[in-house]
């Protein structure tokens, strides 16, 4: 399936102290001793064999600094939900195009996106999609997936840098409630696909989602199966303690009919017969 990626080679890991680098770095650091840690703030039980180097993603010099001599990135930084437009636009905007450009300008190889399914979140639920859809955000936040997607495309193309953006769903031991057992996947699996973006000799520009072995799916992950992506986690075996935790929520009459739920319904002024595809 894989190259071998030499474990002394430099992988730089952004929003390495957010929930997902949290849930992640454990396992990560495994695979690839030595990983460098990025964030604001440093992240909470520093590893011996990580380092961490704080950076700013809206200072270019501070994100050329941490790029510096790196062969890969796995670049989760930024704001992490929806916001206002001036901090989706400096975290998730400008600060992923310091990312890319600092990479190119480094020589990085490889570049893991974090994306997520708020890039394409105004599909309907009833409607299985796979990564070579148009994308249909539904907030600002989705929007700034987008755009990281259109921006790996280009620094791939036009750079040689191997891209893989992650559609992520919902990171976690367990799907939260029935939405989430559609889009959850494991820490576990989420490395799995790390490894592909990091080592696969094939990876030149792609996109897959971010689930695990999942009943309820509403994606084609075919791309990543035939690179060899093999989920071990099934959202279907939580599904008894989703459903109870459903029955806790109010009913969304936007959010329940599109696949980015709340992010869908918020700020929601349109008739839904005429939202999505």
């Amino acid at each position: 399936m894989t190259d071998s990626l030499d474990p002394a080679r430099r992988i730089v890991y952004t929003g390495a102290a957010g929930g997902v680098g949290t849930m992640t770095r454990p396992l990560l650091a495994k695979l690839y001793p030595g990983l460098v840690l990025s964030d604001r703030v440093q992240p909470a039980n520093l590893l011996p064999s990580e380092k961490f180097v704080a950076a700013d993603l809206t200072k270019p010099d501070e994100v050329a600094a941490l790029v510096k001599g790196a062969h890969s990135v796995i670049h989760l930084g930024g704001h992490s939900v929806e916001g206002t437009w001036d901090q989706i636009l400096n975290a998730n905007i400008i600060g992923c195009y310091n990312l890319f450009e600092a990479a190119r300008v480094a020589g990085v190889k490889r570049v893991i996106f974090a994306s997520s399914n708020h890039a394409i979140g105004f599909y309907p639920r009833r409607k299985k999609i796979g990564t070579d859809v148009t994308v249909r955000p539904d907030s600002r936040y989705g929007v700034s997936k987008a755009f990281g997607e259109a921006l790996g495309a280009l620094y791939s193309d036009k750079h040689g840098i191997g891209v893989t953006c992650l559609r992520i769903g919902n990171v976690g031991p367990s799907p939260l409630d029935v939405r989430r057992l559609s889009i959850w996947i494991s820490p576990e699996d989420l490395v799995q696909l790390f490894q592909i973006g990091l080592e696969h000799p094939d990876i030149r520009f792609e996109i897959f989602y971010g689930a695990s072995d999942n009943e309820a799916s509403w994606w084609d992950n075919s791309r990543a199966h035939r690179l060899g992506y093999r989920p071990t986690g099934k959202a279907e075996e939580f599904r008894a303690q989703a459903e109870a935790e459903q029955k806790k929520l109010p009913p969304d009459p936007v959010g329940d009919l599109f696949q980015g739920g709340t992010f869908a319904s918020a700020e929601f002024t349109n008739d839904v017969k005429r939202a999505g595809p």
